[in-house]
């Protein structure tokens, strides 16, 4: 390589022409990667007819199709050979006009470097030297350094208009044998609309990634809605192997500091830089932002190191057991089956870390996304025990730890409605649900969403939301942690056993006449239901009957006479004149709850209680209360 004095590099400058004259047929030509394409070099190479440049083997770790011609292809000058096609060049692929090399991000550092992919020639984009004679490589840094090192040709492109980035970007221009100037911009990508669904998608997905956890983004509306709805969080990291001007705008807002980061602890580190002109302005020397190569990037143990690693992926289809339909195409970027395995393996060696699969409930064309088998379709990930969360519009269905029915159960209730009950159907045809599973096709549509909250009761942060069928297994849980006492001051009996047939009634509620709430602790989609309470309609639809069941390791903190508000806040939107209730003399803990909501109506009955709570007297409570002050 050349060691000319870095100063006179403008001196060194060539015209492409004279670049393609070292070139011979059958030679192999790494080129800069993606965003990072040389653009004069390679728009040079595509319209050139000399007789040496057949042949060639242009080789490209992630190909988006913009330089290289689809056309130049097809005449067979060039074979184009790439690690991932991206969404672009994937249809050359498929006709046989490109070759794939199947790797998995993180392993093609050393098939580059120990010569079983060989490397001819490198032409690299880089930036104009600084006084000291370094270039930086700007966008792309992925295994360029190492092709450098093993081509015995290297050739620059130097682009004013690409960002000079930190980390492990700067390279000698003495580096490099012959240098082209471009006066071309580099590739930009435009950034995707984000539509109200994906906004509900990601505000799900939002909610089980808490504080101080490290993620990964790309390309597509997902991400861009993911952005907007984390950056009220706090502490998050960023280890990325693409950077995006979602990524940029989450920075912005502060929600991320890096701090909590075992690896590059306060930076954020990313392998390419994927979007806009104001995205790259803004990498242009900022310190938060450090390039690295791909094989530290995509290194799951790397990745994994980092506590809480969240691998939120976008999906195309599920099944009711888990397995994953990945989504491919536009608006994803270094998707294939063995870099998903990384991701995920990665958040599966993090210490509280998790992998969220999201899609829509339905496709384009209204077809449910959550099938009964997907066994059918292509490049299935199948590693469905590492399937921890999954999520669409309408929730996020926890599967870790979770049995095949409990599984399907759980996805049946993030289902679009439309489709629940079939689903139920196909199920129990399957044996994957019991046989005389309940489903009521009605409630899937009138969910209450408006009971859902969350509150803080002395450092206790509970959430509020009604019952799901999914629920089962934990109300049974629930069950089973009380005694004996408060089992009969609820069913008025002494109930021993709480069996499928009877507590799948009580989580399969009919919202038309009634409303259950369950509060739960714990973490988003891994919750511990720690409270119930519900009411029950008359026949007659003026008042509802109204129970409740606090678990009696949280009694005392208020949670009942909060849930009594939730309850009576339903009630009335929904017509509810009042409520009435029948507690047993002793239990005196409940009877101060009603006495707390205000005016009641009290008589005796065998041993009890009977209340009523008309809610206009409630109101008049308070209306006089309000004058008196």
């Amino acid at each position: 390589m050349s060691s000319q004095n870095h100063q006179d590099w403008r001196s060194r400058l060539v015209p492409p022409e004279e670049v393609w004259q070292r070139i011979r047929p059958g030679m192999r030509i790494f080129l800069s990667t993606g965003m990072a394409e040389p653009r004069t070099l390679v728009e040079s190479l595509m319209a050139r007819e000399d007789g040496n440049l057949q042949d060639l083997e242009l080789f490209q770790v992630l190909s988006l199709g913009q330089a290289v011609s689809q056309e130049q292809l097809s005449l067979r000058k060039y074979r184009l050979k790439t690690f991932y096609s991206g969404w672009v060049a994937s249809g050359a692929i498929t006709s046989g006009r490109v070759d794939l090399i199947p790797s998995r991000f993180s392993t093609i550092p050393a098939l580059i470097r120990s010569g079983m992919v060989a490397i001819d020639a490198a032409m690299i984009q880089i930036t104009p030297p600084d006084e000291d004679g370094y270039c930086s490589l700007g966008i792309a840094v992925d295994v360029a350094r190492k092709a450098m090192k093993q081509a015995p040709l290297v050739v620059g492109e130097i682009n004013p208009f690409i960002p000079r980035t930190f980390g492990d970007t700067a390279v000698s221009v003495s580096d490099f044998d012959y240098l082209v100037e471009s006066k071309k911009p580099p590739y930009y990508l435009d950034r995707w609309p984000v539509q109200p669904l994906f906004e509900e998608l990601a505000a799900n997905v939002a909610s089980v990634i808490d504080d101080g956890s490290c993620t990964f983004f790309s390309v597509g509306s997902f991400y861009e809605a993911l952005s907007l709805q984390l950056r009220d969080k706090r502490d998050l990291g960023v280890h990325s192997p693409f950077f995006t001007d979602a990524l940029m705008d989450l920075v912005q807002s502060g929600a991320v500091t890096n701090r909590k980061k075992a690896i590059c602890p306060g930076k954020s580190i990313t392998s390419y830089a994927v979007g806009s002109a104001a995205l790259y302005a803004w990498l242009d020397r900022n310190p938060l932002v450090e390039f690295q190569e791909m094989d530290k990037i995509w290194d799951p143990l790397q990745m994994g190191q980092n506590e809480k690693f969240i691998a939120a992926i976008p999906a195309r289809k599920i099944d009711l057991s888990g397995r994953i339909a990945p989504l491919f195409g536009p608006g994803i970027l270094a998707t294939s089956p063995s870099d998903l395995v990384d991701m995920v393996n990665a958040a599966q060696v993090s210490r509280r870390g998790r992998t969220i699969f999201a899609l829509p409930s339905r496709n384009r064309h209204g077809q449910s996304n959550i099938r009964l088998s997907i066994q059918d379709l292509p490049n299935l990930f199948t590693l469905w025990e590492s399937v921890d969360m999954v999520a669409t519009e309408y929730g996020v269905a926890n599967l870790r730890g979770r049995t095949l029915r409990e599984r399907a159960q759980a996805l049946i209730d993030i289902a679009h409605p439309d489709f629940r009950s079939e689903l139920v159907a196909q199920a129990k045809a399957e044996n994957i649900l019991y046989r005389d599973q309940i489903f009521i096709a009605d409630s899937a549509h009138i969910y209450p969403e408006d009971v859902t909250t969350e509150h803080t009761f002395k450092n206790v942060h509970v959430r509020f939301r009604a019952i799901r069928p999914s629920d089962e297994e934990e109300m049974r849980r629930f069950f089973y942690r009380f005694s004996e006492q408060a089992v009969y001051y609820r069913y008025f009996t002494h109930v021993k056993v709480m069996p499928h047939s009877l507590v799948q009634e009580y989580v399969n509620v009919d919202y038309r006449q009634n409303i259950s709430i369950v509060g739960l602790i714990g973490d988003p989609g891994h919750g511990r239901i720690i409270a119930e309470a519900r009411y029950v309609k008359s026949k007659d639809g003026a008042f509802a009957e109204v129970a409740f069941f606090v678990d009696e390791s949280y009694h005392g903190l208020g949670i009942a006479s909060f849930m009594l508000k939730l309850l009576t806040g339903a009630a009335r939107r929904r017509g509810i004149h009042g409520f009435t209730a029948y507690v047993l003399s002793s239990n005196q803990a409940m009877i101060k709850v009603f006495q707390k909501a205000g005016p009641i109506q009290v008589t005796l009955e065998s041993g009890g209680l009977n209340l009523a709570v008309p809610f206009e007297a409630e109101s008049s409570a308070m209306e006089q209360m309000a004058g008196n002050v």
